[in-house]
C-alpha cells in the first residue's frame, strides 16, 4: 500500500521543511510514503474563505483517484494514540488497499465536496497547529507507526 500526504501550498520555513523531509525519508524505508504538494489557489487574497475552500476543493478532488481511501486531517476527526494509529495503518495495509491518502487542507478547512468524498477523518489534536507544522507532526507519526509495527525501540510506552 502506498501512503500519500496531500497538502496545499509549499512550506515557507526551511527548518520545518527539512525535518518533514527527514521523517518522510525515514518512513519511506518501511512503506511507500510521499508528500504531494498541490499548488496554492491563484489570487487567494481576493477570495472569500468560502470561495477559497471551493477553489482548493477542486484542486484536491482533481488529484484524488476513485480507488483512493481519503482520510482528512480535521479537528473534528477521530483521535488515536500512536499505537492505535499504527494498528489502523496495519489494518489498511492488510485490506489490499492500493493508496491511502491523508489530506491537510488550506487555512479555512475543506469544501463540502471534499468532506463528501472523504472516507474518514482523523485529528492530531483538539488544538490548532499551523498547516506547515501538521506536515511535520504527521510525517513523524507515520514513521513512529512503522517502527511500532516492526517492534523497533523508537516509541516508548
Amino acid at each position: 500500500m502506498e501512503i500519500t500526504l496531500l497538502v496545499i501550498g509549499k512550506t515557507t520555513s526551511r527548518p520545518l521543511s527539512e525535518l518533514t523531509d527527514e521523517y518522510i525519508r525515514r518512513a519511506a524505508r518501511y512503506t511507500p510514503f510521499d508528500m504531494r504538494v498541490l499548488p496554492d489557489v491563484r489570487n487567494a487574497r481576493a477570495l472569500t474563505p468560502q470561495q477559497r475552500k471551493q477553489a482548493e476543493g477542486k484542486i484536491i478532488l482533481d488529484s484524488i483517484q476513485p480507488s483512493d481511501f481519503l482520510m482528512l486531517l480535521d479537528e473534528r476527526g477521530k483521535q488515536f494514540t500512536s499505537i492505535a494509529f499504527a494498528e489502523m495503518l496495519q489494518k489498511r495495509m492488510a485490506s489490499g488497499l492500493k493508496r491511502l491518502v491523508f489530506l491537510v487542507g488550506g487555512p479555512y478547512g475543506f469544501s463540502q465536496e471534499v468532506y463528501d468524498r472523504a472516507d474518514a477523518k482523523i485529528s492530531l489534536s483538539t488544538m490548532t497547529f499551523s498547516h506547515e507544522m501538521v506536515r511535520l507532526f504527521f510525517a513523524e507519526q507515520i514513521y513512529r507507526a512503522m517502527t511500532i509495527l516492526r517492534g523497533e525501540p523508537y516509541h516508548h510506552e
